[in-house]
C-alpha cells in the first residue's frame, strides 16, 4: 500500500507538536495501540529530525511518520532524508510541494479558500490540509465540495470528538488532530498514556 493510500484508509493523523523528545517513542505507541496509524512531528519541536528519524526506524510498518509545519523546500528534504513519508504545512508553497514529490512522498501543503485549495492541487499537492477548519467548520467543506469534489481535503485545527463525524459527512477525507487528541502541556505519566490510547480509539471509531 502507497502512503498516500494508508494516509486516505486510516484518514486519522496526530498531529504532536513540542513533546519532549524522550517521551514521542512512548505516545506514538500509546497511539498505535488505540488504532491511530499516522503521526505528525511538527518542526518547530524539540529535536524534531531526530524524532522523526528513531519513530520512522521503531515503529516502521505500523505508524506512517510525517513532519509537520514544513515552511520551505530545505526543511522539507532534511525531514524526508529524516525518513518522513509525508510533508504538512500550514501554508501554500509551491517548492516545497516540488521538493516532496521528487522525493516520492505525500505532500500535504496547507490553504483555505478555494482558489488556494485548487493551486495546491494542481501545484501536486496530493491531499489539501484546510487550515484553520475551525473557522468555517463542516458546512464550509460541504461548500468546498460542491465545485471540488475530485480535491481530498483534511481539516485541521479545531477538530474535537464533537465535530469530527460533521467534518467526515462533509466530505473530509482525512482529519489532522493536534491538542484534541495529543495534548503535549500534560507530564507524560502511564495514566496519560492511558488516556490517550482511549481517547485515540474514541477518535478512530468516531470516523470508522
Amino acid at each position: 500500500m502507497t502512503a498516500l493510500a494508508h494516509i486516505l484508509e486510516h484518514q486519522v493523523v496526530a498531529i504532536v507538536r513540542g513533546a519532549e523528545p524522550r517521551s514521542l517513542l512512548r505516545i506514538a505507541e500509546a497511539l498505535h495501540a488505540g488504532g491511530v496509524r499516522m503521526m505528525e512531528v511538527t518542526l518547530n519541536s524539540p529535536g524534531a529530525l531526530a524524532s522523526i528519524a528513531e519513530i520512522s526506524k521503531a515503529m516502521e510498518g505500523r505508524l506512517l511518520v510525517g513532519a509537520g509545519t514544513v515552511l520551505d523546500p530545505e526543511t522539507a528534504r532534511a525531514a524526508l532524508l529524516a525518513g518522513a513519508q509525508y510533508i504538512i504545512s500550514p501554508t501554500l508553497n509551491k517548492k516545497t510541494i516540488r521538493m516532496t514529490k521528487r522525493y516520492g512522498a505525500v505532500s500535504i501543503p496547507g490553504a483555505y479558500t478555494a482558489t488556494e485549495i485548487l493551486q495546491a492541487y494542481e501545484y501536486g499537492g496530493d491531499i489539501i490540509k484546510v487550515f484553520p477548519a475551525s473557522a468555517g467548520g463542516a458546512g464550509y467543506f460541504k461548500d468546498l465540495a460542491g465545485p471540488l469534489p475530485f480535491i481530498p481535503l483534511m481539516p485541521t485545527g479545531g477538530v474535537t470528538l464533537d465535530n469530527i463525524k460533521s467534518f467526515a459527512g462533509a466530505g473530509a477525507a482525512a482529519f489532522g488532530l493536534g491538542s484534541s487528541l495529543v495534548d503535549t502541556g500534560q507530564p507524560v505519566t502511564d495514566d496519560y498514556l492511558t488516556k490517550l490510547t482511549e481517547k485515540a480509539r474514541a477518535f478512530v471509531a468516531a470516523v470508522a
